[in-house]
């Protein structure tokens, strides 16, 4: 069994396609063949030895979509055949190992590819809005990186339940494509005067919900247009990690929450739960779709990771292998 291993951090050309020895699923697991898994901003950090706890060696891929091979010993919700999706570490290779209390049937009217887009971006958004601050209707929601996975699926998630949807970019180009998804506003946090914008777009009522995942460089102006009881989740670090506030935050009973699906105690028993029973089924009859920008084949992981520094996608970029297929 290959797959992309890293033995020292550094440059995308410390991804190697190689031998891995054979996988066995042990008990509460489920041994999977890889024929889709996407690629996430927090890879290239592992690869390159920033994100925290990453340790060496490793195998790249966070989330994957295809065939169960076989279950390990009290697992009885997959048997071999079924098409699966889910998180699980390792999965730019042949073949990868979920835990199943993280694994999910695939809808049967999305592919591979679809599938493979949703676990970590969907699950991520799911869990800010709906296990963290439940959002609802009326509630207006500002989304950091509204281009990236997390963000095209919480603007999904919150136009579903009803609320008032705006979001940060990067590009004009990615605002423009928001808007086109159905965001009521985009701003370009480069080019662009956030507080004036949002004063006006919300009468000066601010914001209710803001998905924090820039940070450093722009947690200052999200504050600031934040209104009264405002709830701030904050989840991601791509700007800079270090974010300072001033505590007249109070005044406006501002709440900070931190969340990280790897480590909540909530999410099985509440995120994946309440995804299973409701976002499958939204994902089923059309209302939500997963946002696959581009499919490269698997041997082009290293041009995906090139793709991600250069922040032009919008939505997931998803490789792919067929059974016959190698790296």
């Amino acid at each position: 069994m290959r797959g992309y291993r890293v033995t020292e951090f550094g440059g995308t050309e410390v991804m190697c396609w190689e031998e891995l020895g054979e996988l066995s699923p042990g008990p509460g697991q489920v041994l999977v063949a890889v024929r889709a898994s996407a690629v996430n901003f927090a890879e290239t950090r592992m690869r390159a030895g920033t994100y925290t706890g990453q340790e060496l060696p490793f195998v790249m891929g966070m989330e994957a979509a295809g065939i169960v091979i076989a279950p390990g010993d009290g697992v009885q919700d997959f048997q071999p055949g079924d098409r699966v999706f889910g998180r699980a570490r390792g999965s730019h290779a042949e073949q990868v190992l979920f835990d199943a209390e993280h694994l999910m049937p695939i809808p049967e009217n999305l592919g591979f590819e679809q599938a493979a887009a949703i676990p970590v971006g969907w699950l991520t958004a799911w869990h800010a809005l709906n296990t963290v601050v439940q959002a609802g209707p009326g509630d207006r929601v500002l989304i950091e990186a509204i281009g990236s996975s997390v963000g095209t699926a919480a603007l999904q998630i919150a136009l579903h339940r009803g609320c008032w949807v705006a979001g940060t970019a990067s590009t004009d180009a990615k605002c423009q494509r928001a808007l086109e998804a159905g965001a009521h506003a985009a701003y370009n946090y480069k080019t662009g005067d956030l507080r004036q914008a949002v004063a006006a777009d919300t009468n000066g009522a601010g914001i209710d919900i803001g998905l924090m995942t820039i940070g450093q460089e722009t947690a200052d102006a999200l504050l600031d247009v934040m209104g009264m009881d405002g709830r701030v989740v904050m989840y991601g670090s791509t700007g800079g990690r270090r974010v300072s506030f001033d505590l007249a935050i109070g005044t406006r009973n501002l709440q900070l929450l931190s969340m990280s699906i790897s480590s909540s105690p909530r999410f099985v028993p509440d995120t994946m739960r309440s995804f299973r029973e409701e976002a499958l089924g939204l994902f089923l009859d059309g209302t939500f779709r997963s946002a696959v920008d581009v499919t490269l084949p698997m041997d082009q992981l290293v041009r995906a990771h090139e793709m991600i520094d250069e922040r032009t996608h919008f939505g997931k970029i998803v490789l792919t292998r067929n059974s016959e297929h190698a790296a």
